[in-house]
């Protein structure tokens, strides 16, 4: 194997020269740089990135854990880590943690024991306290991606959940909605739980009466589902709203089949949506989340927290995006033309 001296030899510099071109650590004179790329082109030299880091202290890597990667938002928001990453000469080390506490803490572990620079993640819902004990003896520079706990002791970004579903839910409000069916699912995750405390403070300014609405909550999709059949069995209802798009899926397939169109019957919004909403019939109202700008963010904080560690604790929110399309708003025409004017 070459090395770092036949290439400066070659090149007819030193290897502190070698050394700069390859780390990024000082400007070389553009033909100097080139001799030497021409040099390590011809050796075949290879930096031997275990010895680097060990002199740096650093890896140039920074992990990250997500929940479920396959998820569309999360899959947006591992694009954005991976995009931002990648524009610092970082490399992403991803794992999974299918929402299981027992994966999430052995892939914190063992991103820790490669020693990435830092940790990116986006906990389950069962979080274990271990991972918090683990995290606090190692102490590396950690952020929280879209599942934001009050009082972390770490940097976190997420969404306007709250403030986004309150929005939705006072537009289907102002446009004649009162008896909503809320797919609400597994709200000890913080963003879930966020999005239904939106949906509850719409209706209580509303001076709604809250009981005539449904809420499903639970970590179980096929209870969730046998619920909302059981409801939409009852009838009365004119909305669904779901607060992600798993969920989204589970409440359309019980739309139906339980014989329900959306929007003919009942009105349709979700959270997060899916690629290419619009090409859906009916198009799908949706509240998109920023989801690759909440990674690119999350790798922002987590560089800015490698710079200066010793600064308070950071959160970032960033907007969501409401779109209305015919899911919803095909349904209140409808109405209007049945009826001649909407209810309020």
């Amino acid at each position: 194997m070459a090395t770092i001296v036949e290439v400066a030899r070659l090149a007819g510099v030193s290897t502190s020269t070698v050394s700069h071109v390859l780390n990024g650590t000082r400007n070389v004179e553009p033909s100097t740089r080139q001799r030497v790329l021409d040099a390590i082109g011809q050796t075949g030299y290879r930096q031997d990135a275990l010895a680097r880091a060990l002199r740096r202290a650093r890896t140039d890597s920074i992990g990250l854990v997500v929940s479920d990667a396959g998820e569309p938002a999360f899959a947006e928001m591992v694009h954005g880590v991976e995009h931002a990453a990648a524009a610092e000469g970082l490399t992403l080390i991803l794992a999974n943690s299918a929402e299981d506490p027992e994966r999430e803490k052995r892939a914190v572990q063992t991103l820790l024991e490669r020693r990435v620079d830092g940790l990116v993640l986006a906990r389950c819902a069962e979080s274990s306290s271990d991972v918090d004990a683990y995290l606090a003896a190692e102490n590396p520079p950690v952020v929280l991606l879209d599942r934001v706990f009050d009082g972390a002791p770490c940097d976190q970004v997420g969404a306007d959940n709250r403030e986004s579903m309150r929005r939705l839910t006072e537009h289907l409000l102002g446009a004649g909605h009162r008896r909503f069916l809320v797919v609400a699912g597994d709200t000890r995750v913080p963003t879930l739980r966020e999005r239904l405390a939106g949906f509850q403070d719409a209706i209580r300014s509303a001076g709604t009466d809250p009981a005539s609405s449904e809420l499903l909550e639970g970590p179980d999709f096929a209870s969730i589902r046998a619920g909302m059949t059981a409801a939409l069995g009852r009838g009365g209802h004119t909305c669904v709203i779901s607060a992600s798009s798993p969920l989204a899926v589970t409440a359309l397939e019980s739309l139906r089949d339980s014989g329900v169109s959306v929007p003919g019957d009942i009105a349709f919004a979700t959270f997060d949506g899916f690629n290419h909403s619009d090409l859906f019939r009916p198009s799908v109202t949706t509240v998109r989340q920023p989801a690759f700008e909440m990674g690119a963010a999350a790798v922002g904080l987590l560089l800015a927290r490698l710079a200066t560690p010793g600064k308070s604790p950071r959160i970032t929110r960033l907007q969501q995006r409401l779109e209305l399309r015919s899911s919803s708003e095909d349904y209140l025409f409808a109405a209007t033309a049945d009826t001649g004017s909407r209810s309020s």
